[in-house]
């Protein structure tokens, strides 16, 4: 059976130079993000650039992911989020994307390496600071005091506020990541017995319908997964970006 791991090893494809002693390698990872940037672009300025009035598919689909996007940050943020829409629309297209072409076989996940999912949780962690900071100032720090609390309980409310803000990177990231690495895994686990089971003959044919029904439903589940990942990475985002806006409880 086919290791269910080596889908999620990084390659080097091209190396581009070597600093203090270091190689530094265009990866496969590298290489599928930018196809990823590559298909956000097609889909939304080949999708965009009629501008019929009767929109086509792709025209369809660029609108309704703006639309989708721009509703979502007006019902958790408000108005005022709209100024983060870019940074939205563009975490939400890029994890969406990515988890889709993860999906064809023979490709390769971005999403399900750790390193991604959090240098993507940082940006909006670090955002949410330097923005709160700014518009607030220490003000901000009112994030860390909800309103109506007994003095003598305080310093614990505030510690726990403290420590679950800190927290929100990891938990951020580990989401997605988990998420994405637990169900190719599965997925390569299950299509390992199809193959396996199909080369024992009649029999094996036979009992390789089950794990392949399985594979089938499994691939319609992770599509779902892939869209719900992508949501809820930008409707946390927005919940986060919310409190940098408007940090009183």
């Amino acid at each position: 059976m086919a290791d269910p791991i080596s889908q999620f090893e990084i390659k080097n494809l091209v190396k581009i130079a070597e600093i203090g002693g270091s190689e530094i390698h265009f990866t496969n990872s590298a290489l599928f993000m930018a196809i990823t940037v590559v298909g956000i672009w097609a889909l939304l300025v080949g999708g965009t650039s009629a501008r019929a009035l009767i929109p086509g598919r792709l025209q369809s689909i660029a609108e309704l992911s703006y639309e989708f996007v721009a509703n979502t940050i007006q019902s958790t943020a408000g108005k005022e989020g709209m100024r983060f829409f870019p940074l939205v629309f563009t975490l939400f297209m890029f994890i969406l994307v990515a988890n889709m072409i993860g999906l064809v076989p023979g490709t390769f996940t971005v999403t399900s390496h750790i390193v991604v999912t959090a240098s993507l949780a940082l940006l909006v962690f670090f955002t949410v600071i330097f923005y709160g900071l700014y518009k607030h100032g220490l003000g901000f720090f009112r994030l860390f005091v909800p309103h109506g609390i007994p003095i003598y309980i305080l310093p614990l409310i505030v510690f726990i506020e403290v420590l679950s803000f800190l927290s929100r990177p990891i938990s951020h990231s580990v989401r997605l990541f988990a998420n994405m690495l637990a169900g190719h895994i599965t997925l390569k686990v299950f299509a390992g017995f199809v193959t396996l089971l199909g080369g024992l003959g009649i029999a094996g044919v036979i009992g390789a319908a089950l794990p392949l029904i399985l594979v089938v439903a499994l691939t319609a589940l992770e599509l779902l997964v892939a869209f719900l990942q992508a949501y809820v990475f930008a409707i946390l985002t927005c919940i986060y970006l919310n409190d940098a806006i408007h940090p009183g409880h």
